[in-house]
């Protein structure tokens, strides 16, 4: 019974639920712990290995969601601001959710990660959250995903519904490119060479008029070119013009490491964001900016 085959899409789910890829880790390993223990209880007759462990790790992460809060990004608790020289006071007693690494996983179905729709999938209760992810993400049937959570086929149904209804337009399927697209690919890579040289009207003009741009664990968020640009402005202002990025990917999203100049540092620079680009249309929609320098661990960097 090869268990560790199915570690990859397990921990994509469990990041789904939970919107942490450190909590989705712990549980993965929960998971099959709890497999291995159990595995001469394992009937085939009942189930392939694969549908046995996700109701395994079904109901590791309900348990887990039942002490935990959910975790948003900065636009699902509060409205843009309008003050792009708002001090910047992260807010760390809340549990925001985080980028999942691409790199270190061989996930196929890396639409269904994208950040907007992880962090949609956060506001739903843990069940319709399971329901949604187990029947739309992973294609279960509804008598599986019934049999999965001691439920009824009429009552998985019924939570589907509700947690579509949910989610519904969060992102348009046009919208949503694979990170190695070609043409999305040219459009952050001059992102990328604007950013590096603190060129903000280059910046600018690689925007949608309503993009948005929001920075966890800093609860403040900006919508909109003008506010974008001046934000920069103010970064480059107070940070300085002089920056290095390299590309990576996230959540199937094109994403772009950032680095600060430090003497200090052996190369002379050190890390200060992960930052997850949504493009469409030939222009940047939203960025989020992770301020988080324990991310570039987690993602190799």
């Amino acid at each position: 019974m090869d268990l560790e085959a199915h570690r990859a899409e397990l921990a994509a789910y469990c990041y789904r639920m939970l919107g942490s890829v450190h909590d989705a880790e712990d549980l993965v390993q929960e998971t099959l712990l709890r497999a291995w223990k159990a595995r001469d209880r394992y009937d085939p007759s009942r189930a392939s290995v694969r549908t046995w462990l996700y109701r395994i790790a079904t109901n590791v992460c309900l348990t887990a969601l039942e002490s935990r809060k959910r975790r948003p990004l900065p636009s699902g608790i509060g409205a843009a601001s309008q003050d792009t020289e708002a001090p910047l006071q992260p807010a760390l007693d809340v549990p925001w959710l985080e980028p999942f690494p691409d790199g270190r996983y061989n996930v196929e179905a890396r639409a269904d990660l994208r950040l907007a729709w992880v962090a949609a999938v956060q506001g739903l209760p843990a069940r319709q959250r399971a329901v949604l992810v187990l029947r739309d993400v992973l294609d279960f049937s509804a008598a599986e995903v019934a049999e999965q959570l001691d439920s009824s086929v009429a009552s998985v149904n019924s939570a589907l519904l509700r947690a579509r209804a949910t989610v519904r337009g969060v992102e348009k399927p046009e919208a949503v490119r694979e990170a190695s697209d070609p043409a999305q690919r040219a459009v952050v890579e001059r992102y990328l060479r604007a950013f590096e040289a603190a060129d903000v009207p280059g910046l600018v003009r690689l925007l949608a008029d309503d993009v948005v741009m929001e920075m966890p664990p800093v609860p403040l968020w900006y919508q909109g070119r003008d506010d974008y640009g001046l934000f920069m402005e103010r970064v480059f202002r107070v940070r300085g013009g002089v920056w290095r990025a390299r590309l990576t990917t996230a959540n199937g999203q094109p994403a772009m490491a950032a680095y600060l100049p430090d003497p200090a540092s052996a190369d002379g620079y050190r890390p200060h964001s992960l930052q997850v680009l949504s493009v469409a249309e030939g222009l940047v929609t939203a960025n989020v900016v992770f301020a988080e320098p324990g991310l570039f661990e987690v993602f190799g960097l």
